[in-house]
This record gives C-alpha cells, sequence and structure tokens, in this order.
C-alpha cells in the first residue's frame, strides 16, 4: 500500500580526537547527520541558519543585557513598528498604533495560569493555519517551552525583548524581538489570549511574522508547514477523498505517539457564505486535539464509534451543530465514566466533538506532523503512548559529482546520495512495515532573490537481496539489472515530497536525485517508521584500497629516466637534496610530454609534493624520495589516462571518484563534494594538474593519519599544535 503527498507550497549549515579526512570534510562541507535538538541553536541571520541578516546578527542575552545597563526598553531595528512589517503589498485602512503590553493591559504577564489551548484566539489575521498549530502545540509542555523559551517574562530583567525559536530546514533559530504589538482602537489586532493580560502567544506570531518578514506573509498557508516549524517533525496530509480506508487507524496511532494534527475545510465555489448549516466555518483551519474510540450503550447493543475532538481557533462559539456537538442527544448513551475520561465540557470555547464519518464527509483535508523520538518523554511512555523511530540525514547534491538526476539517467543516478535502511521488525498486528519517507530541498526561499527557484525533487527505493554482496555505494551495473521497489509518483517542483510505504522486513536502499543531472541544492531527508530501524549512509569507508590493476600493469619507466637521474644530479648538487623550484624543473623535464596549462607544475603543487615527502622539515627532497615521487604521480598520471578517454587533459567530476579509486584511494560522497568544490572547476571539471594536487593531499593527509593509527582503528589523536604543524606544511 502506497499513499502519497507533494507538498504544494514552493518554500523552501579540541585540542584532540581528529579522525582523519572526516575532520577536513565536516569542517569544510555542512554535509551530516542532523540531530534533532536544541544543542546547535542559530540566531536568525547568523551562518549557517539558513536565513539572511539584514543587519548585525542579534543575540537575545547580550542585547537584554545592554537595555538593561543602558535603561532602556529594546526596540527592534531589523522588524521596526511600522506599517510595512505588517502589510507588504499595500497600505493599512486605518490608523494602527504599536503599544507595549503595559500600555494595552494591566498587570501584563507572558503566562496567566500556564498556557493552553484556549490562550489562542485568531485575530484579524487570516492566519488559522499557524493558530490551529500553536493550538496543538500547546499541548506538548516539552515542546512548547522548545518554542517560548522559559529565561524571560515582564518581571524579572524585562528589558522590552523577548524571543522565540522555530525550527528551520535542520535547525533550530533563535528570533529576536522587541513587545511592541500592533494595535487598533488600543486592543490587539491579531493573535491573542482570552486573558486580557496574557501575551505568549501574541508575542509568539509576532516572532513567526517577522522570520517571513511581515504580518502579511502569513495570511493564508498549510498548518503541516507551521507544525514543521515548531517541531521539526514531519508532516503528512491526506485528501479527505483520498483517504485510505483504514484512516482512524493512522489517526490512532499518530496520536499515540504525540503528533500534532489539524483538519481543513476550503472553500465550496457552488455554495455561498461563511459558514455551513452545521455550524463550520469554510476556508479555516481547525486542531484535532483528541482521538479516541468511544463506548456507546443503547438498549439494543454496545459499540465503540470512532471519535475526534476538535477545536475552532476562533475559540468561541462558532462550532459544530450536528451529531456529538456540545449537548447533542448522542452524549446520553455514553457511560458517566467515559464522559468524565473524556473530560467532555459544554462551553461556548470552539471545542467539540465529532464522528469520523462526519468529519471526513464535511472536512477536504487533514494533516499529520509526526514527532521525532527525542520529543517523547518516559512519562509519556509509561502512561501509553508510543514514539516513532526517526532518521534524518542532511547532504547534497553537487554539480558532476552527486547530482547525478533520476533513473532515466542511468550513467550518473548511481552518483546520487544513497542511504540504506533496515526494517527488522514488523508493525504492530500486521506483517509489513510502515515505512515514511519525507525528501525536503533547503533554503530555497532564500536563494529566490539571486534566480533559484524549487528543483524537481523526487526519491527511488530498492531492496538489497543480499547487502553484504553488494558495493558501496551502489554502481551502475546494480540499477541495470534490478528495479525499483517504490518511489515519488512524479518529480514535483515544490518544498517537500513525502511517502508512505508498507514493505516486508528487509534491507532497503533510498536514492534521493532532482529530475536532471548536475542541479545543485541541498536537502533533508527524513525516514520515519514504528519500530526500530538501523539507517546510515549507503558509501564506502575512506582508506587506502587496491591500486587498479591496469595501472599496476602498466609498461615499465620510459628510457629517459636515466636522464632523469642525470638532470636531478645536475640541480641537487652536493648535497644530492631538491628544493620546490628544483623539483619543478626536474619534474617538468620528465613530464614533459604531458600538457600543463604550457607552464608545467604549479609552485603550490611542487610546494605539496615536497612536504609530503620531507619527512625532515628540510624543505628539500633526496634522490630517493624523489624515485618514490616520480612513481607516484607515474601512477596517477596512468589513472588519469585511463578516465581521459577524449584527450581533453580534463576528467568530469563524475569521473573524479572512479580515479581515485583506481589509484588506490576510497573516498566516501561528503570528501568528494569537498574535492570538487576546491579543485574543481564552475563546470565540474578537473585539469590535470588539479587532478595531481588533490592526488597530493589526499596520500599526504592519509599517510600523516596512518601514522598515528597503525592499528588501523579508523581513529587517530593529534594535539592542536601538531595538527596544525602537519596541516598547515602540508
Amino acid at each position: 500500500m502506497h499513499w502519497s503527498y507533494e507538498d504544494n507550497d514552493d518554500d523552501n549549515e579540541n585540542e584532540e580526537g581528529y579522525s582523519g579526512l572526516e575532520f577536513f570534510a565536516k569542517k569544510v562541507a555542512e554535509i551530516r547527520r542532523i540531530l534533532p535538538s536544541l544543542r546547535n541553536i542559530k540566531v536568525l541571520g547568523e551562518r549557517g541558519s539558513g536565513t539572511r541578516a539584514r543587519g548585525t546578527v542579534q543575540d537575545f542575552n547580550k542585547l537584554r543585557q545592554e537595555c538593561l545597563s543602558n535603561g532602556k526598553l529594546f526596540e527592534d531595528p531589523e522588524f521596526p513598528a511600522q506599517d510595512d512589517s505588517i502589510y507588504f503589498s499595500k497600505k493599512p485602512d486605518h490608523h494602527i498604533e504599536w503599544k507595549r503590553p503595559m500600555k494595552i493591559a494591566h498587570d501584563p504577564q507572558l503566562f496567566v495560569e500556564g498556557f493552553s489551548r484556549f490562550d489562542v484566539k485568531q485575530g484579524a489575521l487570516g492566519d488559522c493555519w499557524l493558530i490551529a498549530a500553536v493550538a496543538n502545540l500547546t499541548l506538548h509542555p516539552n515542546l512548547f517551552f522548545q518554542v517560548v523559551p522559559k529565561d524571560q517574562s515582564f518581571e524579572d530583567n524585562y528589558a522590552g525583548i523577548f524571543h522565540f525559536r522555530f525550527w528551520q530546514y535542520g535547525r533550530w533559530v533563535d528570533v529576536v524581538i522587541d513587545d511592541r504589538l500592533p494595535t487598533s482602537h488600543g486592543k490587539l489586532m491579531f493573535l491573542h489570549s482570552a486573558q486580557n493580560n496574557e501575551f505568549w502567544s501574541a508575542l509568539l506570531e509576532k516572532a513567526y511574522a517577522k522570520l517571513h518578514g511581515s504580518y502579511e506573509a502569513l495570511r493564508g498557508g498549510w498548518s503541516g508547514e507551521a507544525m514543521e516549524d515548531f517541531t521539526g517533525g514531519v508532516s503528512e496530509r491526506f485528501e479527505m477523498k483520498k483517504t485510505p480506508p483504514n484512516l482512524f487507524n493512522f489517526l490512532l496511532k499518530a496520536y499515540e505517539r504525540n503528533s500534532l494534527m489539524c483538519c481543513t475545510l476550503m472553500p465550496d465555489r457552488n455554495v455561498s457564505g461563511v459558514r455551513t448549516p452545521e455550524g463550520l466555518i469554510r476556508k479555516h483551519v481547525y486542531s484535532v486535539t483528541r482521538v479516541k474510540y468511544v463506548d456507546i450503550m443503547t438498549p439494543n447493543q454496545v459499540e465503540k464509534i470512532p471519535l475526534l475532538r476538535l477545536r475552532n481557533p476562533w475559540g468561541d462559539a462558532d462550532e459544530w451543530k450536528g451529531p456529538w456537538s456540545d449537548k447533542s442527544p448522542e452524549w446520553k448513551s455514553i457511560p458517566d465514566h467515559e464522559k468524565e475520561e473524556l473530560g467532555l465540557r459544554f462551553d461556548a470555547d470552539g471545542e467539540f466533538w465529532m464522528s469520523l464519518q462526519d468529519v471526513k464527509h464535511h472536512f477536504t483535508q487533514i494533516e499529520i506532523c509526526h514527532l521525532d523520538t527525542d520529543y517523547v518523554k518516559d512519562s509519556d511512555l509509561s502512561a501509553g503512548k508510543k514514539k516513532w523511530e526517526m532518521s534524518t540525514f542532511e547532504g547534497e547534491w553537487v554539480r558532476g559529482v552527486t547530482a547525478g538526476g533520476c533513473s532515466t539517467y542511468r550513467e550518473t543516478f548511481w552518483h546520487n546520495p544513497q542511504y540504506r535502511i533496515t526494517l527488522e521488525y514488523p508493525d504492530e498486528d500486521d506483517d509489513k512495515c510502515t515505512v515514511i519517507v519525507a525528501l525536503m530541498q533547503k533554503n530555497r526561499r532564500a536563494q529566490r532573490q539571486m534566480g533559484a527557484d524549487c528543483l524537481y525533487i523526487g526519491f527511488a527505493m530498492y531492496r538489497l537481496e543480499d547487502p553484504d554482496r553488494l558495493p558501496k555505494p551502489l554502481d551502475v551495473n546494480f540499477f541495470k539489472h534490478n528495479a525499483f521497489v517504490a518511489r515519488t509518483l512524479e518529480f514535483v517542483r515544490h518544498r517537500k515530497v513525502i511517502r508512505r510505504f508498507k514493505f516486508p522486513p528487509g534491507v532497503y536502499c533510498i536514492i534521493p536525485s532532482t529530475y536532471g543531472p548536475n542541479n545543485e541544492g541541498e536537502f533533508l531527508l527524513k525516514v520515519l517508521s514504528e519500530n526500530q530501524n538501523n539507517m546510515e549512509e549507503n558509501d564506502e569507508q575512506i582508506g587506502i584500497g587496491e591500486v587498479d590493476y591496469r595501472v599496476k600493469d602498466q609498461p615499465e619507466p620510459d628510457r629517459n629516466e636515466e636522464k632523469v637521474r642525470e638532470f636531478f644530479r645536475k640541480l641537487a648538487g652536493d648535497d644530492m637534496e631538491v628544493d620546490w623550484k628544483e623539483l619543478k624543473e626536474i619534474l617538468d623535464f620528465a613530464m614533459r610530454k604531458v600538457q600543463l596549462k604550457n607552464e608545467g607544475f604549479s609552485k603550490d603543487i611542487c610546494r605539496s609534493m615536497v612536504a609530503m615527502l620531507d619527512t625532515d622539515r628540510s624543505g628539500k627532497l633526496g634522490f630517493e624520495e624523489f624515485k618514490s615521487l616520480l612513481n607516484d604521480i607515474r601512477n596517477w598520471r596512468a589513472v588519469f589516462r585511463l578516465y581521459d578517454r577524449d584527450g581533453s587533459e580534463y576528467l568530469s567530476a563524475f569521473e573524479l571518484r572512479q580515479a581515485l579509486n583506481s589509484a588506490g584511494y576510497r573516498m566516501n560522497n561528503h570528501i568528494l563534494n569537498v574535492l570538487v568544490h576546491r579543485y574543481g572547476t564552475k563546470d565540474g571539471m578537473i585539469a590535470f594538474d588539479d587532478y595531481i594536487m588533490c592526488a597530493v593531499r589526499l596520500k599526504t593527509m592519509i599517510d600523516i593519519f596512518r601514522e598515528r593509527d597503525p592499528d588501523k582503528t579508523n581513529t587517530a589523536t593529534f594535539t592542536m599544535e601538531e595538527w596544525a604543524e602537519k596541516t598547515l606544511y602540508s
């Protein structure tokens, strides 16, 4: 069974313990597995936050301390109290006055008697999609205080400054605001609490508006987007007309795992009026706050009925008027103990119950945001809650390296990033495993001003029948002889694609890609399963491998070797050592048949070659060291010729991995991306001298690392001084 959804929103980084080339890769390229925690919070506009700063990056604690020291209340220059912070497309049609909470209410508080979904009432802004998500957030205190930090109030250290956190493409981003809020006739215009002096919800909305540029930018949207921004989770959307037959089972499992849920009622062009005859509001989003099978007792039978508790963000008397609404006769069939367990209340607060059948009939869509394991507490598990197992990886498609395009492009498809997932245990009461795969492209909204729009993205999945016998990564031959077991229905130009599958236990490989090759971009890949899954990048271990037999079996050295020896002696002089300048002369003579941009080997290459073999740090090479170097260069040249089939003196970046493998080096995608960024042209081509430089640096770093790892544990220890000495000299 396959259910799919393509998000149609166009929105879219000590002193010891260094581990060889992986250290280099992690420092240069922000490509790694993401930990869904707050340990790496970025500030809005900070490098790596996925957002651009219009001015100085704003640190909450530093700014608050400055305001306290100066005796002034904070005024945010990045989101000023003026009309264009509210509207970007028009001027307001009435006077708007920005006021601080103490000018709006007596004794302003961030929270009045805690927080709840009843603190959230929609104002004049059409952002019910956001309000519904905020209401859901209040049901989960651990999530709530990640978004609304506890270190702020209107009493202790008050300086007119507050901050909130939102998840943005793999990073938690801290957003600073002042507490000046837009009002009309002395009252808050937008999101507010039922308590006149409670302000957490209004301030949260302002921070979210700042993140998106204005309040108007929040008009219209999908609740799934906001729920992801509040949790770092994965949201699915189902059209009610196309829901699976076991939808309630989906919803129950989601509720058991603390998933956030919302229902949307879209307008009907054939029907006039905002309200339906049953009291629902068209073009509106409702929070789902409870999912439960409820026992009903009638004179003739005892049965269970699937019910959902929903809430209108308006928080008023606009509620459902049909079966199971407040005080409807259906509640007479519910035992008193069941009513007590449900916490049944019949207030004009916007909250009501509906049967699943009525929800499917009256609503248009339902969105479910699944949370990461880290956000399910032990107390939740003790209370009967369950959790999704989620694996999250961050990667990129790099031109000529890992941007291989879809499977139509067979020769390059296998170069895409690959991820292996092992499913061991089927779902409860099932013989198959639920798998939800979500692929999101990053930061495309921020790049629009540079002409970058969303890419066409998708993914394919393959079953690995005998994984231990297969190469890492899977090569072109595998894809020539094996068909996918699942994939996205089509490649879409959206922020995210997500699909739900049912697979037998086994090992599978996920290949995320753009439609065409050489389309560059960053992505997040998230995979959820009901039971534990083991997921890893399906890539090679970095290290030394076998040199290609075609290189090993190359002909004996050229007849001019004795001439090279004589030339060496002539340049070396009495000490029989050469510096980088003399080495350049010798190599240019020995390799004169190879075109090197007309000037021979470069100064940087020659210096690196000396550093590679200069064990006594004299800055020179003796003849034996030179012979070893010349042998390496001949091997590297032979490898280059294997793949430079057109004699252009260039390799494509796709060919670089194969060339390095033939030279005896095992590289993964992380390192290859770094190497192509460093040594490739804009078109992803590698010139011969850049290829030689790349090989020299690889050999040097691997040799340095292996010297400190004699037991081949793939771990080495350096002091900062030792690491600096070795890397700077090489």
